[in-house]
């Protein structure tokens, strides 16, 4: 079984235009949000390889032999497009294959998905996320909204849990820390959900074809996931036990479905 995490996503560039009286000048800066949830994976028996965002639109895997390399791809505050427009598309109207239509399929055929939240997950920022209208949403447990998705909440809000005794919250006690916001969608009839967050789905899981998939719908870095949350002492073995649900989970779909075909 493959250990590597495919994680996508959580890079942005910023331009700053600072003015001092009749001269401006313009600065720039390439940042991420590593540094809690890479630690969590890697924590968790994982292979890390991270894929930027400017580097995922030509780079992300087009083929599924490529894609199978990974026992679980992560979407990360990544918008639709970085997958639908490759850089020849755009700019040379060259043809490639859908990447977010092998992404469904490769859930179909045994592989684990995760999406995290951010602006550009879910619906995400004036809707720019847009993975409501790609094949992704089929292997999703929720329904993306089609709509400006986010829910901000600067006074900060706490998940609360709905399946105590499932085993994403193994090893997690006492009250979650709060997070300041969180993408909202609608829980799916027939997927598990584990968390709520102001009545929302915050955490939830579902099984398609042979394979799994779930969603953490706030962030893993600030600004929706503050210091408080990322250094909080449950948050690698919260990712670390979403990675193995997803992953462990279809590695015995396939087997039992393995050991059917061959009776």
């Amino acid at each position: 079984m493959s250990k590597k995490v495919l994680f996508v996503g959580e890079s942005w560039t910023a331009t700053v235009t600072e003015v001092k009286g009749f001269n401006s000048f313009s600065a720039s800066k390439y940042e991420t949000g590593l540094g809690w949830i890479d630690k969590a994976i890697e924590k968790a028996g994982y292979e890390f390889v991270y894929m930027p965002s400017h580097i995922a639109a030509d780079q992300f895997p087009f083929t599924m032999e490529e894609l199978k390399e990974y026992a679980c791809v992560v979407l990360s505050d990544v918008g639709a497009d970085t997958l639908l427009i490759p850089t020849e598309t755009f700019t040379m109207g060259k043809r490639f294959p859908n990447r977010c239509s092998l992404l469904k399929d490769y859930v179909l055929e045994g592989g684990s998905l995760l999406m995290i939240g951010g602006y550009m997950t879910f619906n995400g920022i004036g809707g720019q996320g847009k993975w409501w209208a790609t094949p992704v949403q089929d292997v999703l447990p929720v329904q993306l909204l089609t709509c400006d998705d986010r829910m901000e909440h600067c006074e900060g809000v706490s998940a609360q849990t709905e399946a105590s005794e499932h085993p994403v919250l193994k090893g997690i006690t006492g009250e979650w820390p709060p997070v300041l916001g969180y993408n909202k969608s609608i829980l799916k009839e027939g997927a598990e959900l584990v968390a709520t967050i102001c009545g929302d789905p915050f955490i939830a899981f579902g099984t398609y074809g042979e394979g799994r998939s779930g969603i953490f719908s706030s962030d893993c870095s600030p600004h929706w996931a503050p210091r408080e949350f990322c250094d909080w002492e449950g948050y690698d073995v919260l990712f670390g036990n979403m990675i193995d649900y997803l992953v462990k989970s279809n590695v015995r779909a396939s087997t039992v479905l393995g050991s059917l075909l061959a009776e």
